[in-house]
């Protein structure tokens, strides 16, 4: 297994107040702070076990963590000290410094002052704040535990309590949305001057409440209103100074999200918790999705978790092409010869002259990007990809 220089970390809290009727995640409602305390303990174990066996591997391995990424779930569920306990952990095995980029997300209705004042003091420094949407009915119906009040006092507090890099997370294309409404969230959001905005289209995920409710499917509005909801959502946020650099994702300049270019870059991760993924060393890797199991066990060797498996040549350029053109700067043409010794043009010349003559493909210099139009079908251009 080669061991990487760069790395970022994910840890998972899959704990939620209540299971939104939209969400597929491995997360759970209705767990006490007792089981709560027992994961945390057990994840805690997992990431010192992990730093001894990687040093055990290869003693001289000398990381650089990008970025920590605390995600869920809601990890702003868990009760006061237990952040600051994982972090800790995490900072006794790893070379982790005041410029690495530690995200945690966060859901109205579940932060307070003494929990972000700890946040602040185990080294976070940006939130992601799930919002969803202004309109209360559609907070109601996702079965968000919040109201638009609720989401500005917490957001206003997480201000007061010195968080200088905030993203705010949006959906559009809501069962029963309009045009008016969503443009309505955008405009309230953009006036509050987040560092960073992620908007979405729902998708209806198999085994959540809306996938089974027919009701719900007649609710969801047409494909032209979603084209329109994107269109919206590019130029509304750009005429507010966000520019887009992921086919979902916009920022203020410099503050883009490091730990989610790192994903669509290709950089090694580690995941901690229940269910995480993990791309190390050419290998993909997942945990125990099983919470007593997770619980007891915790930790197992790399070689001996679920889905292991050791990536192909084939596999990197793929994911080289499906993940890097996500982002607005595309991909690198030498960047493509450096890791593969071979032109991109030699593998997938007629794919990216195909999209080319169709303008759904531009390259300039030594990138290669998806258009505005190509953007809008990103999906079915990335199958092409596939060798």
């Amino acid at each position: 297994m080669e061991f990487p220089e760069e790395l970022e970390l994910y840890i998972h809290i899959p704990f939620c107040e209540k299971k939104c009727n939209y969400c597929d995640f491995l997360s759970f409602s209705g767990i006490g702070e007792e089981e709560q305390d027992r994961y945390c303990g057990a994840l805690t174990e997992e990431i010192q076990r992990t730093g001894a066996y990687l040093y055990q591997k290869k003693p001289e391995c000398d990381f650089k963590i990008r970025s920590i990424f605390v995600g869920g779930g809601t990890p702003s569920i868990l009760k006061e000290g237990s952040i600051e306990h994982i972090l800790t952990s995490l900072k006794e095995v790893f070379p982790i410094t005041a410029e690495t980029e530690i995200t945690m997300e966060a859901n109205p209705g579940t932060l307070t002052g003494d929990k972000l004042e700890e946040y602040r003091k185990a080294g976070i420094n940006r939130l992601s704040i799930g919002l969803q949407s202004a309109e209360n009915k559609s907070l109601a119906l996702l079965g968000r535990i919040h109201t638009w009040e609720v989401f500005l006092k917490n957001y206003e507090l997480a201000r007061k309590k010195g968080f200088s890099n905030i993203n705010i997370d949006l959906m559009s294309s809501l069962p029963g949305q309009t045009l008016k409404e969503y443009e309505r969230t955008l405009s309230l959001v953009t006036e509050l001057s987040p560092e960073h905005i992620s908007s979405y289209s729902l998708i209806l995920e198999e085994g959540t409440v809306f996938y089974q409710s027919k009701d719900i499917r007649k609710m969801i509005p047409d494909e032209e209103t979603d084209r329109q909801m994107y269109q919206m959502t590019k130029d509304i946020l750009r005429e507010n100074g966000y520019h887009r650099y992921e086919i979902s994702n916009y920022a203020r300049p410099g503050k883009e999200c490091i730990h989610n270019l790192g994903y669509w870059s290709g950089v090694d991760y580690l995941g901690f918790g229940l269910g995480a993924s993990s791309y190390f060393g050419n290998t993909r890797f997942s945990g125990e999705r099983d919470l007593k199991k997770y619980i007891e066990v915790s930790w197992v060797p790399f070689s001996e978790r679920k889905d292991y498996t050791v990536l192909t040549e084939k596999d990197q350029m793929e994911e080289f092409m499906f993940l890097g053109l996500r982002k607005m700067e595309g991909i690198s043409y030498s960047e493509f010869f450096s890791n593969f010794g071979v032109p991109l043009e030699k593998i997938y010349g007629p794919v990216i002259r195909k999209y080319e003559e169709m303008n759904l493909l531009e390259s300039e210099g030594d990138r290669l990007f998806l258009t505005d139009a190509g953007i809008d079908v990103s999906d079915y251009i990335f199958c092409d990809f596939m060798l």
